[in-house]
């Protein structure tokens, strides 16, 4: 991957203007959209195959042609990609072989000189492969001209690309390189219109000024856009590289920080460590990191894109293979809990993931075609035979391990799910399948009337009580801050649901990317509005994802106040710190029981 680097974001008047001033005519200004119907088929899978390959694979070529020569002579087909990509469950592949440290090849032929480009066309190929087995294809484009030298030879030939536009161009420039690949995402765009769309490491103000974007909108709607560590709001989706040091260590959206229902995506290797592409080592694949990740991230609707390490014929080293023929039956038993599904606690609905009884975690889903059907994933045992999740205000019917088929005893109390007699566990994902018989005890958020003392422009409390995760609440850096709920007349409380914004690591990342989710609270009941008298609750919320409770002892009020004293973020991280938002809270009238 290349380096990172601060991007300005554009604003739709700066857009409008470069049109203007480019004379892109036709081209419409493109809009940061969060959703979008080219968005659907990735948003109804659940992972892609990761494949950096190029002239600079092990062994090693430095001549393009003898790349080419030595891929077809090891027998490179596309349908090896195709099958090992559906062995993962995989709705898409994405094919990075013009990267910067790999020599920037293109692997399909190019008028476009500048560097190499094969003359058997290998992406034509996939793209062909993938499409009648459901999977589509995206190309990887670089906008980083710094490794040109990588190795000790110049990959990039400005003199070729010099003589095809007519005037002088260094591409070991920023600018230079941007045209250049300004260029050669065109004549893709142009000649593949079968091709799943682009997957961008970061931006080049050659691209931006000149209205990439907006002229791939144009000429392919279908195409989707991601961008790499960015969440540069033209593009689709957000792909969040590599993250480490959450705990569990497998808990990969700790490490994410963009709020649903933006389009989020998480890439990481299989290999865990080394590079992202073959450097002629069979590395170990960590089975319970990855197919940890794998959970983890459907549990929150990321994406997985898994990267493997392609040997030069297209074939993967024997571990990888390996692990990919494990994963292949291991998530078919279970995969009713992972396909069709969105992670649960979050917006839509759901029983509680994350950190649950004695030391047990994991995450949730739940059923897109059928909201009674959710399922509990375990990657970490409880130290006992309980397991005790929040339920959410779901009666619970029915609860089995879905890959025995037992039936699991469970009770329904105080506003958990506790699942008793536990004893088998799977090495990796114990998932049970809860079937429920809808939500209840909870207040309509339509009787419900929300105010606060502080909220940001366009930004009100009422958003928290409108259903639409479109919107949220933002309490405009002001701590402490009060959110009260008027409930019309008195009536009984028993706690409140919060499901804060998740645009924001939920641990300590370091001191410039921490959590900014509540921390310090206080609760108070009124029954005219006016008169508060003491907390009725003091507490610390933990700075987790997902759904989470303050619970009460019984109380009969009109208005509750939940007053915010504090949040997980330290000053040092001026973009969080004291900054919070909340996009949907309810009042719970009681604790739902099981159904009969």
């Amino acid at each position: 991957m290349s380096g990172r680097r601060s991007i300005l974001r554009r604003a739709t008047v700066a857009l409008a203007a470069m049109v203007t001033a480019f004379g892109l005519v036709g081209v419409a200004p493109a809009a940061a959209e969060l959703q979008n119907p080219r968005q659907q088929w990735l948003r109804d899978g659940q992972a892609g195959l990761f494949l950096h390959w190029g002239m600079r694979t092990s062994p090693g070529y430095t001549s393009c042609g003898a790349w080419e020569k030595a891929v077809t002579d090891g027998g490179w087909s596309p349908a090896y990609w195709v099958t090992e990509a559906k062995k993962l469950h995989a709705q898409y592949i994405v094919l990075a072989s013009f990267h910067s440290k790999l020599g920037y090849s293109k692997a399909w032929p190019s008028s476009v000189p500048g560097s190499c480009a094969t003359k058997r066309d290998f992406l034509g190929e996939l793209i062909a492969a993938a499409k009648p087995q459901g999977l589509k294809v995206i190309n990887y484009m670089t906008d980083d001209p710094q490794w040109h030298a990588e190795g000790g030879h110049e990959w990039l030939d400005s003199a070729a690309y010099s003589k095809y536009k007519g005037k002088n161009v260094d591409l070991t420039t920023r600018d230079g390189f941007g045209q250049y690949s300004y260029d050669s995402f065109l004549e893709v765009m142009q000649r593949y219109p079968d091709l799943g769309g682009f997957w961008i490491d970061n931006d080049n103000a050659y691209w931006e000024s000149h209205g990439l974007y907006e002229k791939i909108r144009a000429d392919r709607p279908n195409y989707l856009l991601s961008n790499n560590n960015e969440d540069t709001p033209i593009m689709d989706t957000i792909s969040n590289e590599q993250k480490t040091g959450m705990t569990p260590s497998y808990d990969y959206p700790q490490a994410t920080y963009t709020a649903q229902p933006r389009l989020t995506e998480a890439c990481f290797k299989l290999p865990s460590g080394g590079a992202w592409w073959y450097s002629g080592t069979d590395s170990t694949v960590d089975y319970r990191l990855t197919l940890g990740r794998y959970i983890t991230n459907s549990g929150s609707s990321i994406k997985s894109l898994m990267a493997e390490t392609a040997m030069v014929n297209g074939k993967f080293p024997a571990k990888q293979e390996a692990f990919n023929n494990f994963a292949n039956g291991y998530l078919r038993d279970i995969w009713e809990s992972i396909g069709g599904t969105e992670g649960g606690g979050y917006l839509n609905g759901g029983l509680k993931p994350g950190f649950w009884n004695d030391g047990a975690h994991g995450v949730t889903t739940i059923s897109r075609s059928n909201k009674d059907n959710q399922y509990i994933h375990v990657l970490t045992k409880p130290s006992t035979s309980t397991l005790k999740v929040r339920d959410n205000g779901y009666r619970v019917k029915k609860v089995t391990n879905l890959r025995t088929g037992a039936t699991i005893a469970f009770t329904q109390s105080g506003g958990s799910l506790n699942l008793t007699g536990l004893s088998t566990w799977d090495q990796y994902d114990t998932v049970f399948k809860v079937e429920t018989a809808g939500r209840t005890g909870i207040y309509d958020p339509a009787t419900v009337t929300e105010k606060a003392s502080a909220s940001a422009s366009g930004h009100a409390a009422s958003a928290i009580g409108d259903g639409s995760y479109l919107s949220y609440w933002d309490n405009n850096r002001t701590l402490p801050v009060n959110v009260d709920f008027d409930l019309g007349s008195a009536k009984k409380v028993q706690y409140v649901g919060l499901n804060q914004r998740e645009d924001s690591v939920s641990y300590a990342k370091s001191d410039t990317e921490q959590s900014a989710r509540i921390k310090d609270y206080k609760v108070y009941v009124s029954s005219d509005g006016q008169n508060w008298g003491s907390a009725v609750k003091t507490g610390q919320l933990a700075s987790h994802r997902g759904v989470a409770f303050i619970d009460l002892s019984t109380v009969t009020s009109r208005y509750v106040r939940v007053q915010v004293t504090s949040t997980w973020s330290a000053s040092t991280d001026t973009k969080h710190y004291k900054k919070l938002g909340i996009d949907e809270a309810w009042i719970g009238s009681s604790y739902a029981t099981a159904a009969s």
